[in-house]
């Protein structure tokens, strides 16, 4: 099959590929949609627990139904279970207006559960829920009132929250209207956007591209450098990404050559070191050599990924990106690789694992419901269109419904094109990866100085500032 470079043709549609679902590598962690705590206060509304009885407006836990603790119909609110409209959080007595749990008593305005306590601004789980558990961790609502709130965590949970009329917070699923989860559902109940928002992220790049046959060598470092002259180096260079462009984590390539020749991988560790050592994440992804779009030897491969995984596995602050533009590979067929990897190797966890789009990681949609904790990667150019309309429109349609655990690994183009894509990146919460940050000296940022002691200057300052607007943490 033809190669095509990576920077030329990012873009390629193809059209969906029927897809077997199989969960068993990413298994969903989430939980259903339901609340603790009824919407006054805890107790009910007039005696201990409902109007007439522990928990309900008539029996316990409901208005009509013999229900469980909560809810105007069942435990959990006016829709869901446990933490419904007249249950656990009543306005007069346990919970109430002036007792434990009252407006000014346990759960009440001013203490927990109150107004700016853990609650609402009734009780645990009262009418309105306050910013209980805090502002943007507490919610409209608290923990399971009728519409739930933003409990369980504001950014993490969205306009609903654990126990809300939805799932897992949000408007209809895992976060909020426009916050870390967005309008869309997750459909899976997949991870939170918080496992992508705070990545303000450049990729380190080969100065000639990053498909490379032998070694690779990234911008700034030599091809026979010492561990301690890459760590060095590194050093310098990774600073200078945090204090001039802001970054909190770096995209960097690996290959076969780089990893399995002994001595070449332990001077590039000095990379991953220097990262660690000053608490910046980095993303590791495996680059294919020119001309190839297959992994030529799956025993080599697997042998790579073994020796990177058993240095850093453990280590949260590296991701790993299984295969970067897995072009020759059906959407099925590489979530089955996936499936491989992660089976061999399980000290990685699901939320630390990054998979690629369809081809040239343009879409997310099948990987994103084959592997509903998995982290996913999309690529987007300018080819989609100069405009902040196209740019908009494919970012929302390639990640779908799945964009609360995307990341953009790759994007560059023109102004009109980043500002639509930094636009819509804000307002889903999302994780991004400028291409490039440093790459030779065409990236948003150069080189200057020479080895070890280098300094990191803006090569780009337009560029720059539309990138960091597209940030949310």
């Amino acid at each position: 099959m033809t190669f095509i470079p990576q920077h030329s043709i990012r873009l390629i549609l193809l059209a969906g590929l029927p897809l077997a679902l199989v969960l068993g590598a990413c298994s969903s962690d989430s939980t259903p949609a339901t609340g603790s705590g009824g919407s006054p206060a805890s107790g009910g509304v007039v005696g201990s627990g409902g109007a007439t009885s522990a928990g309900g407006a008539i029996p316990t836990g409901g208005s009509t139904a013999i229900s469980a603790t909560g809810g105007t119909v069942a435990s959990g609110g006016s829709i869901q279970t446990s933490g419904g409209t007249t249950s656990a959080g009543g306005v007069a007595t346990s919970g109430g207006s002036a007792a434990t749990g009252g407006l000014t008593a346990k759960g009440g305005a001013t203490t927990s559960g109150g107004t700016t306590a853990t609650g609402g601004s009734m009780a645990s789980g009262g009418v309105a829920g306050g910013t209980a558990t805090g502002g943007k961790t507490g919610g409209t609502m608290a923990g399971g009132g009728a519409a739930g709130g933003t409990a369980t965590g504001g950014r993490t949970g969205g306009a609903t929250a654990t126990g809300g009329n939805s799932v897992l917070g949000g408007t209809t699923a895992a976060g909020g209207a426009t916050a870390f989860g967005g309008s869309v559902a997750v459909g899976d109940g997949g991870l939170l956007a918080a496992e992508t928002a705070g990545l303000h992220c450049f990729n380190w790049a080969d100065a000639g591209d990053n498909f490379q046959k032998g070694a690779l060598v990234l911008t700034g470092l030599g091809a026979t450098d010492s561990y301690d002259t890459v760590l060095a180096s590194s050093n310098a260079i990774i600073s200078g990404f945090q204090k001039v462009l802001s970054a909190t984590a770096f995209r960097m390539p690996i290959n076969e050559t780089t990893v399995n020749t002994a001595t070449t991988w332990a001077a590039y560790k000095g990379i991953f070191d220097a990262a660690i050592s000053q608490n910046m994440k980095v993303i590791v992804a495996y680059w294919l050599p020119p001309g190839s779009n297959h992994i030529a030897d799956m025993t080599t491969w697997n042998t790579m990924w073994s020796t990177v995984v058993a240095a850093y596995g453990t280590n949260d602050l590296v991701y790993f990106d299984v295969f970067n533009e897995p072009s020759g590979y059906t959407a099925a067929s590489f979530i089955t690789l996936v499936q491989q990897w992660m089976t061999a190797n399980p000290s990685v966890p699901a939320n630390r694992v990054i998979v690629a789009g369809t081809t040239t990681d343009i879409d997310v949609i099948q990987q994103g419901a084959a592997l509903p904790n998995c982290l996913l990667s999309l690529h987007i150019y300018d080819s989609v269109g100069n405009t902040v309309v196209a740019a908009e429109n494919a970012l929302k349609t390639h990640a779908g419904q799945y964009y609360n655990r995307t990341i953009v690994t790759e994007y560059t183009g023109a102004s009109l094109f980043l500002q639509g894509i930094t636009t819509q990146m804000k307002a889903y919460g999302m994780g991004s990866c400028y291409w490039a940050g440093l790459e030779g000296t065409g990236g948003v940022a150069k080189l200057s100085g020479t080895a070890p002691n280098y300094t990191v200057v803006v090569n780009n300052a337009a560029n720059l500032t539309l990138i960091q607007s597209g940030w949310t943490q």
